[in-house]
């Protein structure tokens, strides 16, 4: 599974780790440095959501079918600064950045699937946005899936880039661990509870321990791989922090496969009186309760889906050519396994495998990228 908190060493959304200290409800937490100038053209406003909550939404501009982009766990918006633009000469585009990052607010509470998504609903009630097409990288699919399944109407479609994953689209023919072990521990507890009753029986026989026991054999293999694991890049050195730009760079050769938006970089990491990279940004605190998540298995909206398949892990994988073939070959039968259920379950689905590509697919194959979007958007009805 391909989340910020979840995937470990390998995973790529926190290779630009979007985190701040838990802040006052009602301030925008985020101020940029005075000499930086964040180019991309776009409007910033802050958009009450809930109580005490505000959202930084950027509007690009543009005409036509309304698009908002959503970001990955860990980013804001900024993340598509340098995409979006390119994408609003076709469209009206937006960007939101989720409460607890960038300039939204940071609240104690609230950071459930269904309250995130009830945040996006939100969004499009105060800014009168009419059945846009939602895009979603990574673990934004899940807030895509959340809406996609609650209210279709609002949306003319899905997008998911490299976000198609357990959290936002559940088939039990893969299976997940995340979801598959709370509803075993459930169905134990009704079993010891009924001992004579023959359905929760059933139910553990048929469904709920072959199901566990694939998920434990794929989770076996994971931890075995992950042994085998050459040793990393090791972070950026001492010159790769002298400058935001610098450390764009480093992201670009180790990482991304492109240059990150510099204001996303800004909204990561503090930045020294000096002009170099500071510490990182903190993340916020994110209770148990908000943590679980919803098996979202009926999307009820035209979808795009374009997988990294397998994903491109950067050089560090590369030195160990031995490494890299098992990894690729796990990673693709979990990827290609996701995507023929996704195809099966959404006949109508537009799904894509991209073999060898970063994560942030938008910044590595950003033309590609943009011409699948325009064929999906103008192929979607008025």
């Amino acid at each position: 599974m391909r989340d910020s908190w979840k995937a470990g060493a390998l995973c790529l959304v926190c290779c630009i780790p979007g985190y701040l200290p838990a802040q006052t409800p009602t301030t925008s937490s985020y101020k940029a440095p005075s000499a930086f100038h964040d180019s991309s053209p776009h409007r910033v406003e802050l958009v009450t959501v809930d109580k005490n909550v505000q959202l930084e939404v950027l509007d690009w501009g543009g005409k036509g079918r309304p698009v908002v982009l959503l970001a990955g766990w860990g980013n804001t918006a900024h993340i598509y600064d340098d995409f979006a633009p390119k994408l609003a000469r076709y469209y009206h585009v937006y960007g939101i950045t989720r409460r607890g990052f960038g300039a939204s607010s940071s609240p104690a509470t609230g950071y459930s699937v269904d309250r995130l998504g009830k945040d996006i609903i939100a969004v499009l009630d105060v800014l009168k946005i009419v059945r846009p097409v939602l895009v979603g990288h990574s673990f934004a699919g899940q807030e895509v899936s959340w809406v996609a399944t609650r209210f279709p109407e609002r949306i003319a479609g899905a997008v998911y880039l490299d976000a198609a994953y357990g959290y936002a689209f559940y088939d039990p023919s893969v299976g997940d661990l995340a979801f598959d072990l709370p509803e075993l521990q459930k169905d134990l507890g009704q079993f010891s509870a009924s001992q004579w009753d023959e359905k929760p029986i059933d139910k553990l026989l048929k469904s709920d321990l072959p199901l566990f026991e694939q998920d434990l054999k794929k989770q076996r293999e994971h931890i075995e791989l992950m042994k085998g694991m050459p040793p990393g890049h090791g972070g950026p050195k001492a010159a790769d922090l002298t400058s935001f730009k610098a450390l764009g760079t480093w992201y670009a050769q180790n990482m991304v496969g492109g240059d990150p938006p510099e204001a996303e970089l800004r909204q990561s990491f503090k930045s020294n009186s000096d002009g170099s990279v500071g510490k990182p940004r903190s993340h916020p605190s994110i209770s148990a309760e908000d943590q679980k998540w919803e098996k979202f298995t009926n999307i009820r909206v035209p979808v795009l889906a374009i997988f990294a398949c397998p994903v491109d892990y950067g050089p560090s994988i590369d030195k160990d050519p031995d490494f890299r073939e098992k990894i690729d070959a796990y990673n693709t039968a979990d990827c290609q396994a996701r995507a023929r259920a996704l195809q099966r379950d959404v006949p109508s689905a537009r799904v894509l495998l991209w073999p060898h590509v970063y994560h942030y697919l938008f910044i590595a194959k950003q033309n590609e990228t943009l011409k699948e979007l325009r064929s999906f958007i103008d192929s979607l009805p008025q």
